[in-house]
């Protein structure tokens, strides 16, 4: 009887999965044909981060950088290798997309071990037809990348949580589940790519060491000695691994930068970038230096991404309402709980961190951020679909359990469509925040298309690289702010390091330009909305320089 129920879980699952595919696909397909996969400046930067690891004048590992985590770029090298797929960003979509889907099999997961197949599904469906993640799977974002590694943490600490518990019933509709060695061992691999997707995830492994150690110093004693021997191997190799990783990022931040939390407090940290964007003696982000106000902040984020006006106390009180239940058998779901771990992160984050959330709703009534929210998606997800499951229970008659389900999915149902017609609020964040970018970016690009083809430019490329992909002009013809020591080079005699020169005014190039301006000849200026004015140079030097050389060198053979 066991082995048939896991095999109908087994195709439950699969058919899951296909389901969670065919929606990713058609959702990406949608985005894409109406221009969108590229809106987020942040989804630019992501695919070209893993472009010029092997397409660059200095290619190579240490062009993952040091402020972002590196896995979302690795995993995107093998698509960007393809022309197309770089220019278009549908290289950075496929492994937002391929997450998507084990996002919502980890959801399905977890809610079918201790509910009912129409409260596991109710549940799943929350995740998988959430507007806004079905957006952000669509573009080079690490949202759904971050997410899938977040679920799969608690599937596998849930795993080993409960074979490490002598005498408690496997449970969970029948569902097998992994010996705690082996669920150990996953749940290390997972929780490393967590931590080398955002830094949330350094929390979550923090958070998981502690359980891990808590529950084997409870439950030691009731092992066998011959399974207490694997078991201390797995336990050994988890905690290994998960400090491992984030030494070996640090010692990446300090190769390259000379500095181990580069990404803490460099040029490129989220400390450096809000001190650059906050006037002197204005008022400094919302939630900065009081958790309370960020907390509350984050928590209107979170409802904005899964439900818009009048759907969002009911949304919220389905949210509550299967967290009690989970605390309610916390003998059972206390593991559930973990998702909740990024309302804390993120109070702090905003708090002492230099996070900001701006929200279109409260001041300073702007878009920044607001896609953080989306991190308390598997929240909403698994406490609703245990919610439907205890109340849609053997134990309540059939009206109550049909009641149950219709209000559910209204609730759902109502939420999602009006933030479908109120058009979800990560696409409206990439849209008005892309506006002046896009502009610029476009007209740029047309600009560089016109250059000669084996031509070399000298350009910062922090902000403005989309005009590169968007051409499809290789990297390699490019010296920017990454290829070292050639920028600093070229900085100090840019007509005598590249054939054009493009500067952003204000940009280093431009001050570079406006401190050594001999042999450069300006041949295309123009300004784009209200970004800063762009003007392209020809190197007259460069020019000279390719032709005396010749006549040169035959005068003296000569």
């Amino acid at each position: 009887m066991k082995r048939i129920v896991t095999n109908s879980f087994a195709k439950e699952a699969r058919v899951v999965a296909i389901a969670a595919t065919l929606v990713s696909l058609a959702a990406f397909l949608w985005f894409y044909s109406r221009g969108e996969v590229l809106l987020y400046g942040d989804a630019v930067a992501h695919v070209n981060i893993a472009r010029r690891v092997f397409d660059g004048q200095t290619p190579g590992l240490q062009q993952l950088g040091s402020v972002w985590l590196p896995l979302p770029h690795v995993v995107t090298i093998p698509f960007v290798v393809n022309d197309w797929m770089w220019r278009t960003g549908v290289g950075g979509a496929i492994p937002a997309m391929i997450a998507y889907v084990f996002g919502v099999a980890g959801i399905f997961r977890l809610l079918k071990r201790r509910a009912s197949l129409v409260a596991a599904g109710s549940g799943t469906a929350v995740y998988a037809l959430n507007p806004n993640l079905l957006y952000m799977q669509s573009t080079g974002m690490t949202e759904s990348i971050f997410l899938a590694t977040v679920i799969w943490t608690v599937v596998y600490l849930d795993d080993f949580v409960t074979a490490m518990r002598a005498g408690v019933d496997a449970g969970g509709a029948g569902l097998q589940r992994l010996e705690p060695h082996a669920a150990l061992e996953r749940l290390g691999m997972v929780l490393a790519a967590s931590i080398l997707t955002r830094y949330d995830g350094w929390v979550l492994a923090g958070i998981s060491g502690v359980t891990v150690f808590g529950v084997l110093l409870q439950r030691w004693k009731q092992r066998e000695r011959g399974n207490r021997r694997s078991l201390f191997r797995s336990a050994a190799d988890f905690y290994l691994l998960c400090a491992l990783v984030p030494t070996l990022w640090l010692a990446q931040n300090y190769s390259n930068t000379g500095n181990p939390l580069d990404f803490a407090n460099g040029p490129y940290s989220a400390k450096a970038i809000a001190e650059l964007s906050t006037p002197p003696g204005q008022p400094a982000h919302p939630g900065s230096g009081s958790m309370k106000v960020a907390a509350i902040y984050f928590l209107k984020a979170a409802k904005l991404n899964v439900t818009w006006g009048a759907w969002e106390p009911w949304m919220l009180g389905l949210l509550l309402g299967g967290t009690v239940i989970a605390l309610l058998h916390w003998r059972r779901d206390a593991i559930l709980l973990l998702l909740w771990f990024v309302l804390p992160f993120y109070a702090y984050s905003v708090a002492y961190g230099s996070v900001p959330i701006f929200l279109p709703l409260w001041w300073p009534f702007s878009y920044y951020n607001v896609r953080y929210g989306l991190e308390l998606l598997p929240a909403f997800s698994v406490f609703i679909g245990l919610l439907i499951g205890y109340l849609h229970s053997p134990f309540h008659r059939v009206l109550i359990q049909r009641t149950v389900v219709v209000t559910a999915v209204v609730i759902v149902g109502g939420s999602y469509l009006a933030v479908a017609r109120a058009t979800p609020i990560c696409l409206r964040e990439a849209r008005v925040n892309s506006v002046t970018r896009v502009a610029l970016e476009t007209r740029l690009g047309q600009e560089l298309r016109k250059l000669p083809p084996d031509s070399t430019l000298l350009m910062y490329t922090s902000n403005y690289v989309g005009a590169l992909q968007r051409e499809g002009i290789p990297l390699r013809r490019v010296i920017w702010e990454g290829v070292n020591p050639d920028w600093y080079f070229a900085l100090a005699m840019p007509a005598m390091h590249a054939d054009y020169v493009v500067a952003v005014e204000g940009d280093p190039v431009s001050k570079a330009v406006h401190e050594y301006p001999v042999g450069l000849e300006p041949i295309v200026q123009f300004d784009s909305l209200d970004k800063p004015r762009v003007t392209i140079y020809r190197s007259l030097e460069r020019k000279r320089r390719s032709v005396l050389p010749k006549y040169t060198l035959a005068t003296k053979c000569a």
